[in-house]
């Protein structure tokens, strides 16, 4: 599953990123002598945020790979769809969550005019929004819609 680290890796961050991910999957499949904790807030939020770089880096990526190579740049967009698709399940995931007693204490002390973005459970919520202008700008209601791959009888 993992590709071979050149010496001269042009991508080490995105590399870093991957292996990240991979190492908190791993910590939450070993957790196998005491039941895992469901999502929290916190972890939907970290997750919303590596969902939306990615949305940000792949739709670089189709921009710049389309006019020189018009297939690849099409499944690259298609990608750009569906990883928005799954960014806004997360967003609608972090919503349904309750809150913690702690989160609201920090929500209630926090003073929004000190923060650029705002209260601090507010920004998935503005970050979502930055990400959902341009997925809109870029594709049909149609293409936003779900595809569902079940058989129905």
């Amino acid at each position: 599953m993992t590709s071979r680290t050149l010496p001269d890796d042009a991508y080490p961050y995105l590399r870093a990123a991957s292996a990240g991910v991979r190492h908190h999957t791993r910590a939450l499949a070993s957790l196998d002598a005491t039941p895992p904790r469901p999502a929290d807030r916190l972890h939907l939020d970290v997750l919303h945020a590596h969902l939306t770089a990615l949305h940000q880096l792949l739709d670089r990526l189709a921009e710049t790979t389309r006019p020189p190579h018009p297939a690849a740049g099409r499944h690259l967009a298609s990608a750009h769809t569906r990883l928005w698709q799954a960014t806004s399940e997360v967003h609608a995931a972090f919503h349904l969550l309750p809150s913690t007693a702690v989160a609201d204490a920090e929500a209630s002390a926090c003073h929004p005019e000190q923060l650029p973005e705002g209260p601090p459970v507010l920004t998935i919520c503005q970050r979502h929004l930055t990400a959902g202008h341009v997925i809109r700008r870029k594709t049909t209601p149609t293409d936003l819609r779900p595809h569902t791959t079940a058989c129905v009888r």
